[in-house]
């Protein structure tokens, strides 16, 4: 979980999902412009560095994954999480008066 936190708080970046693999691996995939995938990665790692008794076994950063993939893997965009993808916004500042 705070890896997937410090990716998404370090990048421009959409978390596609968690995958527990075995023995209490987990795979963190996250999905967005290579550059922003870039620093989202190096940012979990760190992050991953954090958490009593974390390591990280590899990375894997996959540029413009085939589109075959998406239908394999849990890797494609979808509604719920379309909306992960719109720029925040922020409230105007107040006015002082």
């Amino acid at each position: 979980m705070e890896v997937g936190d410090a990716m998404c708080k370090a990048a421009r970046i959409t978390l596609v999902g968690f995958e527990n693999t075995d023995l209490g691996r987990i795979t963190v995939l996250i999905r967005g412009d290579v550059g922003e995938v870039n620093m989202a990665v190096s940012a979990g790692l760190e992050a991953a560095q954090r958490v009593h008794g974390g390591e990280v076994l590899c990375d894997r950063i996959i540029p413009r994954p085939h589109e075959n993939l998406e239908y394999i893997f849990p890797i494609h965009y979808s509604a719920n999480i379309e909306h992960f993808n719109a720029d925040i916004r922020f409230p105007p500042p107040l006015s002082v008066g």
